[in-house]
């Protein structure tokens, strides 16, 4: 009997800890590396938060999700992405952000996006795509 409690007990103990265990505090959704490497304006969309600060090369300025997007498609229709890459990420609980580095046609550059967490969900609220020096 005692055995059996005991067995019990520990899967039970087992099934509630996995998820602590197995959670990343600092993942970025994968959906957002997705979309940008294959230039997916409207996919990327969805992690966007309702207003978002975008910095593009020198275009800086908060915008809705919806010219956001358009934004975006833009950028892409530029620089058709071939390659991204998140080179360093960290965070908290309500926030995380990633620093990454987008390989495109014809140069290279650095991007910079900030999550916070509202409800369940991470949305971005800054974005930052600029020339990468090393290049």
């Amino acid at each position: 009997m005692e055995t059996r409690f005991i067995s019990t007990f520990l899967i039970i103990s087992l099934l509630f800890l996995t998820p602590v265990f197995s959670s990343n505090p600092t993942g970025i959704p994968e959906g957002i590396s997705k979309s940008i490497n294959e230039g997916d304006c409207k996919e990327l969309a969805r992690f966007f938060n309702n207003n978002i600060e975008l910095m593009i090369l020198d275009n800086e300025d908060v915008y809705s999700k919806s010219q956001a997007e358009l934004i975006m498609k833009d950028f892409f229709s530029k620089y058709p992405p071939a390659e991204f890459v998140i080179v360093h990420e960290g965070g908290r609980e309500a926030s995380r952000y990633a620093i990454g580095r987008l390989v495109t046609e014809k140069t290279v550059f650095r991007l910079y996006f900030l999550l916070q967490k509202l409800e369940d969900n991470f949305f971005i609220h800054q974005m930052r795509i600029e020339p990468d020096d090393k290049e």
